[in-house]
């Protein structure tokens, strides 16, 4: 089978037009293509390929931007968490610095 493509293939290029004649002969009319159809068909799909390229690198984009502002976002929350655990232990050790004042005041 390679060899039957290989020889058709070499028979094509070094008689491009003895070859489509042979096989456009026994096509019936509507499935003739020309090469300036296919051009035009691959040149069509080709665009419709830009096109949908274009929108998923917008749509990528996109998300892009909007991952970094959720993790700016994530870093100015976790930020102000730290900032209020830091801010609750230092009034938790005055509140227990009293607790323990009071119980020596009152069961001493």
């Amino acid at each position: 089978l390679k060899m039957v493509i290989f020889n058709w293939l070499k028979g094509y290029f070094s008689h491009p037009q003895k070859i489509l004649f042979q096989a456009s002969s026994h096509l019936p009319q509507q499935l003739k293509f020309t090469t300036s159809d296919s051009c035009d068909r691959i040149k069509d799909e080709f665009q419709l390929l830009q096109a949908q390229y274009h929108s998923l690198k917008l749509e990528c984009d996109k998300l892009a931007s909007e991952k970094s502002e959720m993790q700016r976002h994530y870093v100015m929350y976790y930020e102000m968490s730290y900032g209020l655990n830091i801010e609750m232990h230092k009034q938790l050790h005055p509140a227990d610095f009293f607790i323990l004042v009071l119980i020596y005041i009152f069961f001493n």
